[in-house]
């Protein structure tokens, strides 16, 4: 395993148009990946797990989708008090202490017989551990990869993180009828392990970094002057809430079709799969930029048949299609990329996340609550036809490109330059 100050020579520069196989050619970048598939998987297996667990013992559509998703309440905590040790000294070193964290919720998940309240307090407690796992993993992602190659990455991830999720919720299916959900829960550990030792044998510790201390008053700082632009709050809005409402729809299927939800899991987690592949890799910034609308009623359209109840090949196909919308995200995280200086941009790019992240518990709490009094299927297209108000409402029309001065050095210090647009 690599010291915190390891001498080891940086992996050799990446051509200026990257691609998936030169990104997977970088020690690091392939290291990292490999850890964030991993954990990703994970996740998905220990919440397959706890919403069928609390599905059995309670029956509730709104515990079971907040089970399932509950996790995302907490990032917002991460977000508004130390989401800026993302941007600390030895950022390696918080990753990993943050990955051993989540191993220990994972693993105590697996405890039979401890009680619900427990239960969501350990995904409370891994939701803040993810948060700030997520700015941390994404500000060295920034740094590995060349600014070329930044677009390419996130899609990259994106995509694996559809892929694991159908592969997750296909084997979680199947695990479950094997294994008891505790089974499930310590398999869900192991894979957290495997990340965090893929972590440990390949990503350098970074020695360029701010030397202010990270801690409440910096993050409070920066988070401040990155809502002060009305045009940030615009992509922020648009990044957050019609995703999350679109999640909570997702997190009906199991009250919708208890029989059929790990397919319409898996059609979700497909379609994303595909819309960040052709998004990501296929189209230049420009025609992302131009497509970016579109995308977004995408996601929430399709939503609305299941207010009429069809076959289950037909509600399939829908989730299927509208879970492409989701790569309407890239075009929009480039922008704000593009407003954001280096300095802050793991705390930045970790806020984005956690506001996305907690959106969609937000949405899983609408939904499950919508499901407490109508029929799943006309609680999920109620909560898709807010979706797509809302994506309407808020659109940055006619300033796609949000203007604002870049965000400074947390707060303190002269303005920093901002970074291009990637492509």
């Amino acid at each position: 395993m690599p010291s915190d100050h390891s001498t080891e020579p940086a992996a050799p520069p990446m051509p200026a148009t990257t691609g998936y196989r030169a990104l997977l050619r970088n020690r690091e970048f392939a290291g990292l990946y490999a850890g964030f598939t991993l954990t990703t998987a994970a996740g998905t297996l220990s919440g397959f797990a706890l919403g069928s667990l609390v599905n059995r013992q309670t029956g509730s559509p709104f515990l079971t989708a907040v089970s399932m998703y509950g996790a995302t309440f907490a990032t917002v905590l991460g977000a508004l008090t130390l989401m800026s040790v993302a941007d600390g000294k030895r950022p390696r070193r918080t990753l990993l202490l943050l990955q051993f964290a989540a191993l220990a919720g994972v693993a105590a998940q697996a405890v039979p017989g401890l009680p619900l309240a427990a239960r969501f307090g350990l995904l409370l407690m891994l939701g803040f551990f993810q948060s700030l796992g997520t700015g941390t993993r994404l500000g060295l992602l920034a740094e590995i990869v060349p600014i070329s190659g930044y677009a390419p990455a996130r899609s990259l991830m994106n995509i694996t993180s559809g892929g694991t999720a159908v592969l997750g919720y296909a084997v979680g299916a199947v695990l479950l009828r094997y294994l008891s959900p505790y089974g499930v829960f310590l398999t869900a550990a192991a894979l957290t392990a495997l990340g965090t030792a893929a972590v440990a044998t390949t990503v350098r510790e970074r020695s360029i970094r701010l030397t202010r201390r990270p801690g409440l008053r910096r993050t409070w700082a920066t988070n401040a002057e990155l809502f002060a632009d009305p045009g940030r709050r615009v992509l922020l809005l648009n990044l957050w809430v019609p995703n999350g409402l679109i999640v909570g729809c997702e997190a009906l299927f199991l009250s919708y079709d208890p029989g059929h939800a790990g397919t319409l899991l898996a059609a979700g987690s497909a379609g994303m799969l595909l819309g960040d592949l052709t998004v990501g890799r296929l189209l230049t910034a420009d025609r992302r930029r131009r497509h970016a609308f579109a995308l977004r009623l995408l996601l929430a359209v399709p939503f609305l048949l299941f207010a009429f109840h069809p076959p289950v090949l037909v509600v399939a196909a829908a989730v299927f299609v509208a879970s492409a919308g989701f790569a309407g995200t890239l075009p929009l995280q480039e922008q704000l990329l593009a407003l954001t200086p280096d300095p802050v941009r793991g705390q930045v790019q970790g806020v984005e996340s956690a506001g996305r992240m907690t959106w969609q518990g937000l949405g899983a709490a609408i939904a499950g609550g919508l499901g407490q009094h109508l029929a799943p299927g006309a609680a999920i297209a109620l909560v898709a036809a807010l979706s797509l108000a809302v994506t309407v409402l808020s659109r940055p029309s006619r300033r796609e490109r949000p203007g604002g001065p870049p965000l400074r050095r947390g707060g303190v210090g002269p303005t920093v330059g901002t970074r291009p647009a990637h492509g």
